[in-house]
């Protein structure tokens, strides 16, 4: 059977990562990105552009919701509203709006898969980096508590939480703080974006078939629960 996957932020990095992979499964692939070269062109924090753009895609099978950006870099008391909001409003409200514009079709027929991407940072924090920290915490509750509600319905919805992955959204991170977060991965090194694809290419699959609502690490040993 043919299936189609939507891709958030699928142009570059985890997302590029993820699509490519797929690819290699015959899956049919729409990356949905603010960059001008995606498939659909959504800024995600727009319910109304995020509902008129998957009522136009024919079919939909798997959601993949890599889109996300790490936000203010210094104190949380230095941290702006705009900042704060900007985070959240791409990070979390982006990953809702497609939640809820894809859900009831993949009930309808019965068959589904949704990756959510969080973070290392949502387990455990990371200093200077409290909006991001709790914006992915935020996809863990979202995840756990949909993965519930569909538990029955044939559509499973997971999350991975990656630590530090060689990413252009990491390489622009401030050079200090991601010295420091990488420090912390007993691997000593980041992760490979090929390397998270794989993970995501099996929560995708019919080969996951009893997780739902699940948190998966790629941290380099870094997870400590």
């Amino acid at each position: 059977m043919s299936r189609t996957a939507v891709i958030t932020g699928g142009v570059s990095g985890l997302g590029l990562a993820t699509a490519r992979r797929l690819r290699q499964d015959g899956i049919t692939v729409i990356t949905l990105d603010v960059a001008p070269d995606a498939d659909l062109v959504v800024d995600i924090t727009d319910p109304l552009a995020v509902t008129t753009a998957i009522d136009a895609v024919e079919q939909v099978d798997i959601l993949i919701n890599s889109a996300g950006i790490v936000g203010p870099n210094r104190p949380l008391w230095e941290v702006s509203d705009a900042d704060w909001n900007t985070t959240f409003a791409v990070n979390v409200t982006g990953t809702f709006h497609l939640c809820r514009a894809v859900v009831p079709r993949l009930r309808a027929q019965g068959w589904g898969r949704i990756v959510n991407f969080s973070s290392i940072a949502g387990k455990e924090g990371n200093a200077n980096q409290a909006a991001y920290s709790a914006s992915k915490a935020a996809i863990i509750g979202l995840t756990k508590s949909l993965g519930k509600e569909l538990a029955t319905s044939g559509v499973l919805v997971n999350a991975i939480a990656p630590a530090v992955i060689a990413t252009p959204m990491n390489a622009a991170t401030d050079p200090e703080v991601l010295a420091r977060v990488t420090s912390l991965i007993p691997m000593a090194r980041p992760g490979r974006p090929e390397e998270v694809a794989e993970l995501v290419a099996w929560l995708s699959s019919d080969y996951c078939s009893f997780s739902t609502g699940a948190v998966y690490d790629l941290s380099g040993g870094r997870a400590t629960y």
